[in-house]
């Protein structure tokens, strides 16, 4: 936690505390980034939080909902591979400019952080016209991919810009971040079954809000490693909201995410007339709820340590429920 107690003299520069290229605090050790890729290109990648994957699962995790769920209902079809293929590089490459999004304007803040002074801009790793042009980059490969997914696809991608643009403010001006991040996390769900029906049904919406909760859920476990210096320097989080009822807010949003979750699967599987395809979609929902559960029993929410394990599993979680609905489109072949 960063001392404001002490008020050292700053006038004279520090060669403790320069800016150092290197590894970010909270990254995997040994993760390929530092390990394997260029130099040249390993703070653009830090930037994209490439060192850290987990990151990746809470984008591509959604899309596989939407998308498997959608071809459950009404058949599988060749142009779906493409769907596949297109979500998952597009998940990679929204992460990426969504996260040096962050970044860009998260960069002040940050300094002041321990967890995040680390990062590529406040560290100096890399400048700010860098990472401008960087993000670019991104969103044009992420566009070119949508162009292909059709109509309803890339009205619901391009709108999604508008959330991917208000994220960081959202701590400035609501104590619900959280909320604002799984609708962008959570985008993919309706983008997904778009590009395969074309259209959307109350069934993806659901599977929608059930993103967001699960969000809301694993993030306010991931804000409480910052708690002490969000209060510091006044951003608002769910965590520093909750405070010491962050557990029973956690079940709250665990019953939430599984009710949601049933009922999209319900409205998607259900006029199917397949009862096993149902029951495994139900069991994917509801196996989801019981890993959450499992493991807001075993965090420590007061060392950040604790949380950063659980969050790194619980952004996993959703896999339960891909595995589920997979199960039941297989069942439907």
């Amino acid at each position: 936690m960063t001392d404001t107690s002490q008020t050292p003299d700053t006038s004279q520069p520090d060669a403790a505390s320069a800016p150092t290229p290197g590894t970010v605090a909270d990254s995997v050790s040994g993760n390929w980034v530092d390990t394997r890729a260029p130099a040249a290109l390993r703070p653009y990648l830090r930037l994209s939080r490439a060192d850290r994957p987990v990151g990746f699962w809470t984008l591509i995790i959604p899309s596989l909902w939407g998308l498997f769920a959608a071809a459950a209902a009404t058949g599988w079809r060749p142009f779906d591979w493409w769907i596949l293929i297109a979500v998952i590089l597009g998940s990679f490459l929204m992460r990426g400019a969504g996260c040096t999004w962050n970044d860009l304007t998260d960069r002040e803040i940050d300094a002041l952080v321990e967890r995040t002074k680390s990062r590529p801009l406040p560290s100096g790793q890399v400048t700010p016209r860098q990472a401008l042009l960087w993000m670019g980059g991104q969103l044009l490969f992420a566009f070119l991919l949508l162009l292909t997914l059709g109509k309803t696809a890339i009205a619901l991608g391009v709108a999604a810009m508008f959330l991917v643009v208000l994220y960081p403010f959202g701590k400035r001006f609501t104590w619900w971040p959280q909320f604002i991040l799984g609708l962008n996390l959570s985008w993919g769900v309706l983008v997904a079954w778009a590009a395969h029906s074309g259209a959307l049904t109350l069934a993806p919406v659901f599977l929608f809000f059930g993103g967001v909760s699960w969000t809301i859920f694993y993030d306010t476990i991931y804000a409480h490693q910052d708690i002490e210096d969000d209060a510091m320097i006044g951003v608002k989080s769910t965590a520093r909201l909750f405070g010491d009822e962050t557990r029973a807010w956690l079940r709250l949003f665990m019953m939430v995410t599984v009710l949601m979750l049933s009922v999209g699967i319900f409205l998607a599987l259900g006029p199917t007339g397949n009862p096993l395809a149902l029951a495994l979609g139900l069991t994917g929902a509801w196996g989801m709820g019981l890993h959450m559960a499992w493991l807001t029993g075993r965090v420590d929410l007061s060392d950040p340590r604790s949380c950063l394990i659980a969050f790194r599993a619980l952004t996993q979680t959703g896999l339960i429920l891909a595995t589920g609905l997979l199960l039941s489109l297989l069942v439907m072949l």
